[in-house]
């Protein structure tokens, strides 16, 4: 299979996530999220509920979204490695972005435009944003989706400043506090990304953002400095 059907393959693949996105969303906005099924979803997408549990585990999944995961252990061993003579935030950046391109996360066409037929990312951003502030119980289930996450990054930052600070290593507290700290930055700049990618249409990839995101976090702290 050549380069062009593979990236026609995604691309598809990607038209097809957001379609049931956008079905599940713009059902749940019209009739509460309650009262909208898995088949309802599928036929307003236009796709077999077995194509929507190739995508999603449930309804719920469609309306929260996708969260970043940890990239493989090559990328995070990499980071560690790394200090402390690259700075720790860089060292994040390069690592939230390989979780990015290693993940499935919707909206990123890697520069696309979207055609008439696809929602936009914006379009989905904004009906989850309202959902999300309508449906307590499904901000809580993207939050606690956040926390995972942030505790697993926070982890691997922990391992990094303990490479990097001996010191900083013996005492479980400080190591734990730093990094969390760390960890909060660097979210941060990921929301920050998220937020510029999604107000823009999401027509570029989201990677691109956050190499942007990251270098205006790294010239402030220049600036501070």
């Amino acid at each position: 299979m050549t380069d062009g059907e593979l990236g026609l393959r995604e691309r598809k693949r990607i038209a097809t996530r957001r379609a049931i996105q956008l079905a599940a969303l713009e059902l749940a906005s019209e009739r509460g999220f309650d009262r909208v099924t898995v088949d309802e979803i599928s036929h307003a997408a236009n796709v077999s509920p077995r194509t929507f549990f190739n995508y999603f585990p449930s309804k719920e999944s469609a309306i929260i979204g996708e969260l970043p995961e940890l990239p493989d252990e090559e990328s995070i061993e990499r980071f560690i490695e790394a200090g402390p003579t690259e700075p720790i935030l860089d060292g994040m950046g390069r690592l939230l972005i390989a979780a990015i391109e290693s993940g499935d996360l919707d909206g990123d066409l890697g520069g696309g435009v979207p055609d008439e037929r696809t929602a936009s990312a914006q379009e989905l951003h904004v009906l989850r944003r309202s959902l999300l502030k309508d449906n307590p119980e499904l901000f809580a289930q993207r939050m606690a989706s956040m926390h995972k996450f942030e505790d697993a990054l926070s982890a691997v930052v922990q391992r990094r400043l303990a490479h990097d600070d001996p010191e900083l290593a013996a005492d479980e507290e400080a190591l734990h506090q730093r990094a969390r700290l760390v960890t909060y930055v660097a979210f941060a700049g990921m929301r920050h990304a998220w937020s510029c990618w999604a107000d823009h249409g999401g027509v570029e990839p989201l990677a691109d953002r956050l190499r942007s995101s990251f270098a205006q976090l790294q010239a402030l702290g220049a600036q501070q400095g």
